[in-house]
């Protein structure tokens, strides 16, 4: 199952469960689509892989498998604007 972190790992902001800004690599590295887009370019600064939409969890699903609250916030690794 999907790990839904709670911010962007290069600017920090908040990407709750339904956030349709939440961008994903194949190891879940998060990102927003702004960082994700235009510091990034589409590509993960961890593992190079390809960023793309990360899916939303249904409402109904969330109390059984929430979203996780621990943050990753590395913005040493993300490419100043």
């Amino acid at each position: 199952m999907l790990q839904l972190r709670p911010g962007c790992e290069c600017c920090d902001r908040d990407l709750p469960p339904e956030s349709r800004d939440a961008m994903i690599c194949s190891f879940e590295c998060t990102f927003c689509h702004d960082c994700a887009q235009e510091r990034l370019h589409g590509r993960c600064p961890n593992c190079g892989g390809e960023l793309v939409r990360r899916p939303t969890r249904p409402t109904d699903k969330l109390s059984r498998f929430p979203a996780i609250t621990e943050r990753t916030f590395k913005p040493a690794g993300c490419p100043r604007d």
